[in-house]
């Protein structure tokens, strides 16, 4: 049997900190939420929440090889950690597959085509974009549905009907009994969900200005394919903080997306240094966090398409400028874990 061996001594402490803290306040918050009653609900909805969160990023870890020497003992660990933030239905190597592409071809590369689907379905339509209204994160719970049944739905996945089924079995099965013995605690873990759901969204909103293209099972290649320059001027990073760079750590320094794409298999610990090797200390070459959050919730009912009000009008650095004066809607439903 071969043993799980860390890369680095510095990630054997930052990553196992990560999983950790992770695994902690997962239990924690499901702790409070089932016995915790209402003065517990809302810190364990938090606590929960987060776990999901920092699990979900070290799925993306994993996909980047960057915790083990041995590429299948990352995919092991990604399946794991599967199981915490709902990632679990599809396999870490379709996440793995579909997030390569995205950076070798530079494109954000799809099976599910939710435009078409929302100007087939108006009525679907009409009721996301009332939801995203109040907050409620439609559009990409709707992504994560598709997650669920993903071998029903996508013809290529066929071959992971046994498996899709089972965790569906296992999974709504827990779920159900949850409802019924503590629903207080259910509304608390759906609650907890649609909070990692938009934390990731939020993040992954302005990290790039590519549009989608349907060749996920397609030959298909994006003409920028190995363009390193055109890939750095359409990547962006939308930072939590400049000036208190652990804040930042609470979404494993995500944010740094021009330094991950610069150098994709480089550890979340080691990515603010790096930006600073490559992009120095200037805070304009990043998205600050206020213009964030005014345009997440200014926009909130136009980013569901790719030609809504601001952003068809830039690219490249005229993007950056835009965004960094919130005056763009920002982009939906661009997740790692929908790997479709």
């Amino acid at each position: 049997m071969t043993t799980w061996t860390f890369k680095t001594a510095a990630g054997r402490r930052w990553h196992t900190g990560a999983i950790l803290y992770s695994l902690a306040v997962y239990a924690v918050g499901w702790w409070l939420l089932l016995g915790g009653g209402w003065a517990g609900f809302f810190p364990g909805v938090i606590l929960l929440g987060h776990g999901m969160i920092i699990a979900a990023y070290m799925i993306h870890e994993c996909a980047h090889n960057t915790v083990f020497t041995v590429n299948r003992h990352n995919q092991q660990l990604g399946s794991c950690l599967g199981w915490i933030c709902g990632a679990c239905y599809g396999t870490v190597e379709d996440i793995r597959t579909k997030h390569f592409r995205h950076h070798v071809e530079n494109d954000d590369v799809v099976w599910f085509d939710y435009e078409a689907f929302f100007k087939r379905h108006p009525l679907v339509y009409k009721l996301t974009i009332f939801l995203e209204w109040c907050f409620i994160p439609a559009h990409c719970i709707l992504m994560h549905t598709i997650m669920v049944f993903t071998a029903f739905i996508i013809p290529q996945r066929r071959n992971q009907m046994l498996r899709n089924t089972a965790v569906i079995v296992i999974r709504f099965s827990l779920l159900g009994a949850l409802s019924w013995f503590a629903p207080l605690a259910f509304a608390g873990y759906l609650i907890a969900y649609m909070l990692m759901i938009i934390v990731l969204r939020f993040v992954d909103g302005l990290e790039h200005d590519y549009p989608y293209r349907t060749n996920l099972y397609t030959d298909e290649v994006s003409e920028n394919k190995g363009d390193l320059a055109w890939e750095q001027e359409h990547t962006f990073s939308p930072i939590l903080s400049w000036r208190y760079e652990w804040v930042n750590w609470l979404i494993l320094n995500f944010g740094y997306h021009n330094a991950h794409h610069a150098k994709p298999t480089t550890p979340w610990f080691e990515l603010p240094v790096l930006h600073r090797e490559l992009f120095g200390s200037d805070p304009d070459t990043v998205i600050r966090l206020w213009p964030q959050l005014v345009m997440y919730v200014r926009y909130r009912r136009y980013r569901i398409f790719h030609d809504a009000p601001g952003l068809e009008s830039a690219s490249g650095k005229d993007f950056l400028r835009a965004a960094q004066s919130a005056q763009l809607t920002g982009g939906n439903a661009a997740s790692f874990l929908t790997s479709f």
